[in-house]
Protein backbone atom coordinates (compact mmCIF):
# COMPACT_ATOMS: atom_id res chain seq x y z
CA UNK A 1 0.00 0.00 0.00
CA UNK A 2 2.81 2.41 1.21
CA UNK A 3 4.77 2.01 -2.45
CA UNK A 4 1.06 2.38 -4.33
CA UNK A 5 1.23 6.14 -2.30
CA UNK A 6 4.75 6.73 -3.40
CA UNK A 7 4.15 5.79 -7.08
CA UNK A 8 1.07 8.09 -6.64
CA UNK A 9 3.12 10.97 -5.60
CA UNK A 10 5.04 10.40 -8.73
CA UNK A 11 2.05 10.44 -11.27
CA UNK A 12 0.40 13.96 -9.37
CA UNK A 13 4.12 15.51 -10.78
CA UNK A 14 3.94 14.60 -13.73
CA UNK A 15 0.13 14.84 -13.94
CA UNK A 16 1.44 18.60 -12.69
CA UNK A 17 3.59 19.22 -15.04
CA UNK A 18 1.66 17.74 -18.15
CA UNK A 19 -1.25 20.33 -16.99
CA UNK A 20 1.05 23.34 -16.56
CA UNK A 21 3.10 22.89 -19.63
CA UNK A 22 -0.65 23.29 -21.40
CA UNK A 23 -1.33 26.74 -19.55
CA UNK A 24 2.39 27.71 -20.19
CA UNK A 25 0.07 29.09 -23.16
CA UNK A 26 -0.26 32.54 -22.24
CA UNK A 27 3.13 33.30 -22.17
CA UNK A 28 2.98 32.29 -26.17
CA UNK A 29 1.61 35.61 -26.90
CA UNK A 30 4.51 36.99 -27.85
CA UNK A 31 5.17 35.07 -31.15
CA UNK A 32 1.80 36.26 -32.27
CA UNK A 33 2.18 39.51 -31.79
CA UNK A 34 4.45 40.59 -35.14
CA UNK A 35 1.99 38.66 -37.35
CA UNK A 36 -1.11 41.05 -35.20
CA UNK A 37 1.36 44.08 -35.78
CA UNK A 38 1.64 43.31 -39.36
CA UNK A 39 -2.23 43.61 -39.55
CA UNK A 40 -2.28 47.17 -38.34
CA UNK A 41 -2.60 46.60 -34.64
CA UNK A 42 -0.58 48.69 -32.53
CA UNK A 43 1.75 47.61 -30.17
CA UNK A 44 -0.23 48.44 -27.07
CA UNK A 45 -3.12 46.54 -28.17
CA UNK A 46 -1.04 43.47 -28.86
CA UNK A 47 -0.66 44.33 -24.64
CA UNK A 48 -3.96 44.61 -24.27
CA UNK A 49 -4.59 40.89 -25.31
CA UNK A 50 -1.88 39.65 -22.85
CA UNK A 51 -3.22 42.09 -20.22
CA UNK A 52 -6.51 41.02 -20.46
CA UNK A 53 -5.33 37.13 -20.40
CA UNK A 54 -3.07 37.58 -17.17
CA UNK A 55 -5.73 39.58 -15.33
CA UNK A 56 -8.44 36.88 -16.16
CA UNK A 57 -6.23 34.48 -15.43
CA UNK A 58 -5.80 36.15 -11.84
CA UNK A 59 -9.76 36.77 -11.02
CA UNK A 60 -10.83 33.14 -11.82
CA UNK A 61 -7.95 31.63 -10.35
CA UNK A 62 -9.64 33.04 -7.04
CA UNK A 63 -13.31 31.51 -8.21
CA UNK A 64 -11.79 28.40 -8.57
CA UNK A 65 -9.90 28.38 -4.78
CA UNK A 66 -13.30 28.71 -3.35
CA UNK A 67 -13.99 25.91 -5.30
CA UNK A 68 -11.78 23.30 -5.00
CA UNK A 69 -13.14 22.00 -1.40
CA UNK A 70 -16.60 21.64 -3.52
CA UNK A 71 -15.92 20.61 -6.86
CA UNK A 72 -12.68 18.81 -6.18
CA UNK A 73 -9.43 19.76 -8.03
CA UNK A 74 -10.04 16.77 -10.79
CA UNK A 75 -12.97 18.40 -12.04
CA UNK A 76 -11.46 22.24 -11.68
CA UNK A 77 -8.74 21.06 -13.73
CA UNK A 78 -10.81 19.24 -16.32
CA UNK A 79 -13.14 22.59 -16.70
CA UNK A 80 -10.08 25.02 -16.72
CA UNK A 81 -8.59 23.07 -19.50
CA UNK A 82 -11.83 22.72 -21.87
CA UNK A 83 -12.50 26.10 -21.11
CA UNK A 84 -9.20 27.35 -22.03
CA UNK A 85 -9.43 25.17 -25.07
CA UNK A 86 -12.56 26.40 -26.23
CA UNK A 87 -11.08 29.73 -26.40
CA UNK A 88 -8.25 28.97 -28.44
CA UNK A 89 -10.33 27.00 -31.01
CA UNK A 90 -13.12 29.66 -31.08
CA UNK A 91 -10.03 32.35 -31.86
CA UNK A 92 -9.36 30.00 -34.71
CA UNK A 93 -12.14 29.32 -35.75
CA UNK A 94 -14.56 33.07 -35.82
CA UNK A 95 -11.36 35.37 -34.39
CA UNK A 96 -9.82 36.33 -36.99
CA UNK A 97 -7.21 39.45 -36.48
CA UNK A 98 -9.77 41.25 -35.03
CA UNK A 99 -8.64 42.67 -32.17
CA UNK A 100 -11.60 42.23 -29.59
CA UNK A 101 -12.60 38.84 -30.85
CA UNK A 102 -9.03 38.08 -29.51
CA UNK A 103 -9.30 39.98 -26.64
CA UNK A 104 -12.26 37.83 -25.39
CA UNK A 105 -11.42 34.57 -26.87
CA UNK A 106 -8.18 34.40 -26.21
CA UNK A 107 -7.59 36.92 -22.88
CA UNK A 108 -10.85 36.63 -20.76
CA UNK A 109 -11.98 32.83 -21.87
CA UNK A 110 -8.95 31.23 -22.53
CA UNK A 111 -7.19 33.21 -19.04
CA UNK A 112 -10.54 31.90 -17.17
CA UNK A 113 -9.70 28.30 -18.21
CA UNK A 114 -6.12 28.98 -17.02
CA UNK A 115 -7.39 29.93 -13.87
CA UNK A 116 -9.93 27.22 -12.95
CA UNK A 117 -6.75 24.94 -13.40
CA UNK A 118 -3.59 26.26 -12.27
CA UNK A 119 -4.06 26.27 -8.89
CA UNK A 120 -5.02 22.52 -8.31
CA UNK A 121 -1.51 21.33 -8.65
CA UNK A 122 -0.30 23.69 -6.33
CA UNK A 123 -2.32 22.09 -3.65
CA UNK A 124 -2.88 18.86 -4.58
CA UNK A 125 1.28 18.62 -4.63
CA UNK A 126 1.62 20.69 -1.19
CA UNK A 127 -0.70 17.53 0.04
CA UNK A 128 1.25 15.06 -1.48
CA UNK A 129 4.79 16.63 -0.22
CA UNK A 130 4.31 18.62 2.74
CA UNK A 131 8.19 17.81 3.43
CA UNK A 132 9.32 19.23 0.20
CA UNK A 133 6.83 22.35 -0.82
CA UNK A 134 9.48 24.25 -2.35
CA UNK A 135 10.58 21.38 -4.39
CA UNK A 136 6.94 19.86 -5.21
CA UNK A 137 6.28 23.99 -6.22
CA UNK A 138 8.95 24.37 -8.54
CA UNK A 139 8.12 21.00 -10.16
CA UNK A 140 4.53 21.35 -10.54
CA UNK A 141 4.80 25.00 -12.26
CA UNK A 142 7.85 24.31 -14.34
CA UNK A 143 6.34 23.07 -17.01
CA UNK A 144 4.42 26.45 -17.19
CA UNK A 145 7.67 28.36 -17.71
CA UNK A 146 8.67 25.24 -20.08
CA UNK A 147 5.11 25.46 -22.06
CA UNK A 148 5.96 28.93 -23.19
CA UNK A 149 9.51 27.75 -25.18
CA UNK A 150 6.96 24.82 -26.32
CA UNK A 151 4.26 26.66 -27.58
CA UNK A 152 6.47 29.55 -29.09
CA UNK A 153 8.81 27.47 -31.00
CA UNK A 154 6.29 25.06 -32.35
CA UNK A 155 4.28 28.47 -33.64
CA UNK A 156 7.56 29.93 -35.01
CA UNK A 157 11.08 28.56 -35.62
CA UNK A 158 10.44 24.80 -35.44
CA UNK A 159 6.84 23.85 -36.68
CA UNK A 160 6.54 27.25 -38.72
CA UNK A 161 2.90 26.58 -38.01
CA UNK A 162 2.00 30.76 -38.56
CA UNK A 163 4.25 30.53 -41.42
CA UNK A 164 3.06 27.05 -42.58
CA UNK A 165 -1.48 27.42 -42.06
CA UNK A 166 -1.71 30.58 -40.85
CA UNK A 167 -2.73 32.26 -37.53
CA UNK A 168 -6.22 30.66 -37.20
CA UNK A 169 -5.36 27.24 -37.73
CA UNK A 170 -2.65 27.73 -35.46
CA UNK A 171 -4.97 28.89 -32.57
CA UNK A 172 -7.42 25.89 -33.44
CA UNK A 173 -4.53 23.08 -32.86
CA UNK A 174 -3.09 24.58 -30.03
CA UNK A 175 -7.06 25.16 -28.34
CA UNK A 176 -7.14 21.24 -29.27
CA UNK A 177 -3.54 20.57 -27.54
CA UNK A 178 -4.28 22.12 -24.52
CA UNK A 179 -7.62 20.65 -23.66
CA UNK A 180 -6.02 17.19 -24.18
CA UNK A 181 -3.35 17.54 -22.11
CA UNK A 182 -5.20 19.37 -19.30
CA UNK A 183 -7.46 16.48 -19.42
CA UNK A 184 -5.10 14.07 -18.98
CA UNK A 185 -2.86 15.42 -16.65
CA UNK A 186 -6.19 15.77 -14.53
CA UNK A 187 -6.63 12.29 -13.85
CA UNK A 188 -4.04 12.02 -11.37
CA UNK A 189 -5.48 15.40 -9.34
CA UNK A 190 -6.63 14.10 -6.31
CA UNK A 191 -5.70 14.70 -2.59
CA UNK A 192 -4.18 12.04 -0.59
CA UNK A 193 -6.27 10.14 2.17
CA UNK A 194 -6.91 12.33 5.06
CA UNK A 195 -4.25 12.12 7.62
CA UNK A 196 -1.69 10.70 5.30
CA UNK A 197 1.72 11.25 5.49
CA UNK A 198 4.58 10.21 3.63
CA UNK A 199 7.36 7.67 4.70
CA UNK A 200 9.63 9.56 7.51
CA UNK A 201 7.80 12.87 7.14
CA UNK A 202 8.18 14.31 11.35
CA UNK A 203 4.83 16.16 12.33
CA UNK A 204 7.09 17.92 14.52
CA UNK A 205 8.89 19.33 11.95
CA UNK A 206 5.72 21.30 11.25
CA UNK A 207 4.78 21.90 14.97
CA UNK A 208 7.83 23.55 15.57
CA UNK A 209 7.44 26.11 13.29
CA UNK A 210 3.99 26.85 14.66
CA UNK A 211 2.30 25.85 11.37
CA UNK A 212 -0.29 24.15 12.77
CA UNK A 213 -1.90 25.42 15.63
CA UNK A 214 -0.55 29.12 14.79
CA UNK A 215 -0.42 29.44 10.95
CA UNK A 216 -3.78 27.78 10.04
CA UNK A 217 -5.57 31.02 8.60
CA UNK A 218 -8.83 31.50 6.64
CA UNK A 219 -8.94 33.67 3.40
CA UNK A 220 -10.72 36.30 6.08
CA UNK A 221 -8.21 35.84 8.99
CA UNK A 222 -5.22 36.71 5.90
CA UNK A 223 -7.18 39.87 4.22
CA UNK A 224 -6.88 41.25 7.71
CA UNK A 225 -3.26 40.24 8.20
CA UNK A 226 -0.63 43.36 7.04
CA UNK A 227 1.89 40.52 5.90
CA UNK A 228 -0.71 39.68 3.18
CA UNK A 229 -0.38 43.03 1.84
CA UNK A 230 3.53 43.19 2.37
CA UNK A 231 3.63 39.57 0.21
CA UNK A 232 0.88 41.06 -2.60
CA UNK A 233 2.85 44.32 -3.27
CA UNK A 234 6.22 42.55 -3.64
CA UNK A 235 4.23 40.06 -5.97
CA UNK A 236 3.04 42.87 -7.87
CA UNK A 237 5.87 44.42 -8.60
CA UNK A 238 8.30 41.38 -9.33
CA UNK A 239 5.36 40.12 -11.78
CA UNK A 240 4.79 43.23 -13.17
CA UNK A 241 8.73 44.08 -14.28
CA UNK A 242 8.88 39.68 -15.33
CA UNK A 243 5.73 40.13 -17.34
CA UNK A 244 6.78 43.31 -19.11
CA UNK A 245 9.86 41.61 -20.21
CA UNK A 246 8.19 38.87 -21.95
CA UNK A 247 5.34 41.32 -23.31
CA UNK A 248 8.35 43.30 -25.17
CA UNK A 249 11.16 40.55 -25.44
CA UNK A 250 10.30 40.52 -29.34
CA UNK A 251 9.50 43.74 -29.75
CA UNK A 252 12.16 46.24 -27.97
CA UNK A 253 15.09 43.44 -28.60
CA UNK A 254 13.99 44.26 -32.25
CA UNK A 255 14.26 47.59 -32.00
CA UNK A 256 17.65 47.59 -30.46
CA UNK A 257 19.37 45.39 -32.52
CA UNK A 258 18.13 47.25 -35.64
CA UNK A 259 19.24 50.45 -34.14
CA UNK A 260 22.51 48.70 -34.00
CA UNK A 261 23.00 47.72 -37.32
CA UNK A 262 21.06 44.15 -37.77
CA UNK A 263 18.74 43.91 -40.49
CA UNK A 264 15.07 42.98 -39.81
CA UNK A 265 15.37 39.28 -40.36
CA UNK A 266 18.47 39.04 -38.37
CA UNK A 267 17.20 41.23 -35.39
CA UNK A 268 13.48 39.07 -35.33
CA UNK A 269 15.70 35.74 -35.37
CA UNK A 270 17.91 36.66 -32.06
CA UNK A 271 14.86 38.49 -30.50
CA UNK A 272 13.20 35.16 -31.15
CA UNK A 273 15.85 32.97 -29.72
CA UNK A 274 16.15 35.62 -26.51
CA UNK A 275 12.78 34.69 -25.29
CA UNK A 276 11.45 31.15 -26.22
CA UNK A 277 15.05 29.81 -25.53
CA UNK A 278 16.73 31.41 -23.34
CA UNK A 279 14.05 33.22 -21.03
CA UNK A 280 11.88 30.09 -21.53
CA UNK A 281 14.64 27.86 -20.36
CA UNK A 282 15.83 29.74 -17.24
CA UNK A 283 12.13 30.71 -16.42
CA UNK A 284 11.16 26.71 -16.46
CA UNK A 285 14.70 26.34 -14.35
CA UNK A 286 14.12 29.43 -11.97
CA UNK A 287 10.93 27.66 -10.63
CA UNK A 288 12.46 24.27 -9.80
CA UNK A 289 15.80 25.62 -8.53
CA UNK A 290 14.10 28.83 -6.46
CA UNK A 291 11.50 26.20 -5.08
CA UNK A 292 14.71 23.83 -3.94
CA UNK A 293 17.04 26.77 -2.95
CA UNK A 294 13.61 28.04 -0.51
CA UNK A 295 13.45 24.50 1.15
CA UNK A 296 16.96 25.35 2.31
CA UNK A 297 17.09 29.15 2.79
CA UNK A 298 13.52 29.84 3.39
CA UNK A 299 11.21 31.78 1.77
CA UNK A 300 11.38 35.67 2.87
CA UNK A 301 15.32 35.07 2.56
CA UNK A 302 14.95 33.33 -1.21
CA UNK A 303 12.52 36.78 -2.59
CA UNK A 304 15.07 39.00 -0.95
CA UNK A 305 17.70 37.83 -2.68
CA UNK A 306 15.64 36.83 -5.48
CA UNK A 307 14.03 40.77 -5.75
CA UNK A 308 17.60 42.94 -5.44
CA UNK A 309 18.92 40.76 -8.34
CA UNK A 310 16.19 40.94 -10.47
CA UNK A 311 15.85 44.57 -10.16
CA UNK A 312 18.73 45.22 -10.63
CA UNK A 313 18.75 43.25 -13.45
CA UNK A 314 15.50 45.07 -15.16
CA UNK A 315 17.48 48.27 -15.19
CA UNK A 316 21.10 46.69 -16.55
CA UNK A 317 18.47 45.47 -19.48
CA UNK A 318 18.19 48.71 -21.30
CA UNK A 319 22.08 48.21 -21.87
CA UNK A 320 21.57 44.87 -23.24
CA UNK A 321 19.00 44.48 -25.22
CA UNK A 322 20.98 46.14 -28.19
CA UNK A 323 23.97 43.28 -28.21
CA UNK A 324 22.99 39.79 -29.18
CA UNK A 325 25.25 37.89 -25.92
CA UNK A 326 24.12 40.30 -23.32
CA UNK A 327 20.60 40.16 -24.51
CA UNK A 328 20.82 36.93 -24.57
CA UNK A 329 22.58 36.82 -21.13
CA UNK A 330 19.84 39.20 -19.49
CA UNK A 331 16.86 37.21 -21.07
CA UNK A 332 18.28 34.35 -18.99
CA UNK A 333 18.85 36.14 -15.64
CA UNK A 334 14.78 37.94 -15.52
CA UNK A 335 13.51 34.63 -16.84
CA UNK A 336 15.69 32.61 -13.66
CA UNK A 337 14.47 35.39 -11.53
CA UNK A 338 10.93 35.40 -13.13
CA UNK A 339 9.77 32.06 -12.59
CA UNK A 340 11.21 31.62 -9.20
CA UNK A 341 8.03 34.27 -8.08
CA UNK A 342 5.92 31.23 -8.59
CA UNK A 343 7.38 28.78 -6.22
CA UNK A 344 8.24 31.37 -3.61
CA UNK A 345 4.83 33.47 -3.90
CA UNK A 346 2.75 30.01 -3.08
CA UNK A 347 4.94 27.98 -0.54
CA UNK A 348 5.75 31.68 1.41
CA UNK A 349 1.57 31.64 1.49
CA UNK A 350 1.84 28.33 2.76
CA UNK A 351 4.37 28.99 5.68
CA UNK A 352 3.22 32.22 6.20
CA UNK A 353 -0.86 31.49 6.78
CA UNK A 354 -0.72 27.60 6.69
CA UNK A 355 -0.73 24.75 3.97
CA UNK A 356 -4.21 23.35 4.52
CA UNK A 357 -5.74 26.59 3.15
CA UNK A 358 -3.19 27.10 0.30
CA UNK A 359 -5.77 25.97 -2.29
CA UNK A 360 -8.21 28.88 -0.82
CA UNK A 361 -5.57 31.70 -0.02
CA UNK A 362 -2.90 31.71 -2.35
CA UNK A 363 -5.50 32.75 -5.32
CA UNK A 364 -5.31 36.16 -3.09
CA UNK A 365 -1.96 36.27 -3.38
CA UNK A 366 -2.44 35.84 -6.89
CA UNK A 367 -4.18 38.55 -7.81
CA UNK A 368 -0.99 40.65 -7.56
CA UNK A 369 -0.24 38.58 -10.89
CA UNK A 370 -3.05 39.84 -12.53
CA UNK A 371 -2.42 43.46 -11.32
CA UNK A 372 1.37 43.53 -12.08
CA UNK A 373 -0.24 41.76 -15.40
CA UNK A 374 -1.87 44.70 -16.69
CA UNK A 375 0.52 47.31 -15.03
CA UNK A 376 3.64 46.09 -16.72
CA UNK A 377 2.72 45.21 -19.90
CA UNK A 378 0.31 48.48 -20.88
CA UNK A 379 3.65 50.71 -18.80
CA UNK A 380 5.68 49.09 -21.59
CA UNK A 381 3.59 49.12 -24.80
CA UNK A 382 2.73 52.77 -23.54
CA UNK A 383 5.81 53.87 -23.52
CA UNK A 384 7.27 51.89 -26.67
CA UNK A 385 4.36 53.60 -28.65
CA UNK A 386 6.02 56.92 -27.75
CA UNK A 387 10.03 55.17 -28.36
CA UNK A 388 10.94 55.10 -24.92
CA UNK A 389 11.35 51.38 -23.69
CA UNK A 390 14.71 52.18 -21.27
CA UNK A 391 12.38 54.34 -18.99
CA UNK A 392 9.68 51.60 -18.90
CA UNK A 393 12.19 49.35 -17.95
CA UNK A 394 13.88 51.38 -15.54
CA UNK A 395 11.01 52.60 -13.70
CA UNK A 396 9.66 48.26 -13.39
CA UNK A 397 13.14 47.73 -11.88
CA UNK A 398 12.87 50.30 -9.07
CA UNK A 399 9.83 49.10 -8.38
CA UNK A 400 11.31 45.52 -7.85
CA UNK A 401 13.80 46.73 -5.50
CA UNK A 402 10.72 48.25 -3.46
CA UNK A 403 9.57 44.92 -2.97
CA UNK A 404 13.10 43.81 -1.83
CA UNK A 405 12.35 46.28 1.27
CA UNK A 406 8.88 45.18 1.62
CA UNK A 407 10.05 41.51 2.13
CA UNK A 408 12.43 42.92 4.30
CA UNK A 409 9.52 44.06 6.54
CA UNK A 410 7.61 40.55 6.66
CA UNK A 411 7.47 39.08 10.58
CA UNK A 412 5.82 35.68 11.29
CA UNK A 413 1.61 36.06 11.27
CA UNK A 414 0.33 34.99 14.88
CA UNK A 415 -3.23 34.56 15.45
Amino acid sequence: MENQKVMKRGLVVLGAILIQLALGAIYAWSVFTPSLTEADWSKENTQWVFAIGLASFALFMVFAGKKLAVWGPQKLAWLGGIVLGIGYLLAGIIGGTSFWALLVLIGLIGGAGIGFAYVVPIAVGMRWFPDKKGMITGLAVAGFGFGAMLWVKLAGSWGHLIENIGLSSTFIIYGIAFAAMVIIGGLWMKFPPAGWKPPGYEEKQAAASGAIKDREFSSNEMLNKIQFYLIFLTFVFSAGAGLMSIGLMKLYPMEALMANGLSAVEASAIAGTAMAVFFSLANGLGRIVWGILSDKLGRKTSIIIMTATQGILVILFTYMAGSEMLLYLGATLIGFNFGGNFALFPTITADTFGAKNVGQNYPFVFLAYGVGGILGPILGGKLGDVGNFPLAFTISGIAVLLGTVLTIMVRPARK
